[in-house]
Parts: C-alpha cells; structure tokens; sequence
C-alpha cells in the first residue's frame, strides 16, 4: 500500500504493532506479521526503528542520528526523511494522532 505522506521535521511519528524486531550482527532485521515481510533495517535504520518505539517528532529522530553517527544536519535530515516515508509506505510506521 503505498501513500503519500509529506513529512516535516515536527510530524510525529510511531512504530506500527504487529512487527517483531530483533537484532543481528549490529543490524536491526524485522518480520511484519501482517504481510509476512521481512525487512532488513540496517544499523541506522535499526536506530530510526528503536526512535519511533513510542511516538517522537522527526526533529528528535534526525538529532538522534546526527548524534550517535556524526554526521551534518543535512544528511541526517534527508535519510532520516527518505527512510521514515518509507517506513510509512510499507505501513510499518504511522502518523501519530496529535493532542
């Protein structure tokens, strides 16, 4: 299912249920149970997946990965973007529902 979401550093996002995430060899690998996909997240993708565990604005996300790998602040915003509007496509994260 593929949607079109326009993401900015203040959307808020969460992890999806119905995913089960382990750790191998320093990478984050998942299966979601729904679709019965497995996915390969990656260090830094591991990183993004464990930042969304309960819901987080984009702005912390990208500050966590400038953070933990050192890199620039344009970078880290536009993979940290990329990865998450993926993230939503596949329907492994969603827009958090605002107070």
């Amino acid at each position: 299912m593929s949607t079109t979401n326009i993401l900015s550093l203040d959307t808020v996002l969460t992890q999806q249920p119905g995913n089960i995430a382990s750790d191998m060899d320093g990478e984050k690998v998942m299966l979601n149970v729904k679709n019965g996909k497995y996915y390969n997240l990656g260090e830094v993708g591991g990183e993004i997946w464990t930042a969304i565990a309960t819901p987080a604005p984009v702005r912390s996300v990208v500050a966590a990965i400038m953070q933990l790998f050192e890199v620039p602040a344009e970078l880290a915003e536009r993979d940290v973007l990329s990865f998450l509007q993926h993230l939503l496509d596949e329907d492994l994260a969603a827009i958090a529902d605002q107070p």
